[in-house]
């Protein structure tokens, strides 16, 4: 009987070890679930400025994919989870990091048609950001892009094209990152 016992235990344990995946010194889920959407990490990442790991970043979606291109045109759903590594990255940083990554990573006539559901989107993040803190960039067709920051929703903007242009903050061809890019594709 204790041999059984002991094997359940070692193999729940095992199962939730294989349901969580550690990137840097953040751990990720491998699957979310918002709403109703069921979600599988796609890949995951480090956001790295010289030496120092800012933030774990996965790309979750229904099914697998390594085609940025198809993931960006995607009209399902879809997230990216960050986790903040670094005391460096504050408030001021990541909204300046938003911004920077709609245009430098998107034509000059996108980011001017959506100005102003990009300066929307940036001014949800209004509180200081800490080591730990995490977001949640969601898409889905019935709600529009979501951000949440610890589990609370801060706002939301309508759109597939807002969602174009803020996925290709991480995947287009010139991303943010190329490693981190590659890291979310799977590959």
């Amino acid at each position: 009987m204790k041999k059984v016992l002991l094997a359940l235990v070692a193999l729940m344990m095992l199962n939730s070890a294989v349901a969580q995946t550690v990137i840097g010194d953040a751990t990720l889920p491998n699957n979310k679930t918002y709403e109703s959407h069921e979600l599988i990490l796609n890949g995951a990442g480090l956001r790295e400025k010289l030496w120092f790991d800012l933030y774990a970043a996965g790309l979750f979606l229904k099914e697998k994919n390594t085609d940025a291109d198809a993931v960006v045109a995607a009209d399902q759903p879809m997230a990216i989870h960050l986790v903040i590594l670094s005391g460096m990255l504050s408030k001021k940083k990541m909204i300046g990091a938003f911004r920077d990554g709609f245009e430098n990573t998107n034509d000059k006539a996108t980011v001017q048609k959506l100005q102003s559901k990009i300066d929307k989107y940036v001014s949800f993040i209004s509180e200081e950001i800490s080591v730990s803190d995490r977001y949640d960039i969601i898409y889905t067709t019935e709600k529009g892009n979501e951000l949440y920051k610890n589990g609370k929703l801060l706002g939301a903007i309508e759109g597939l094209e807002f969602k174009k242009a803020l996925f290709n903050i991480w995947l287009s061809k010139e991303p943010v990152d190329d490693d981190l890019k590659d890291s979310m594709l799977g590959n």
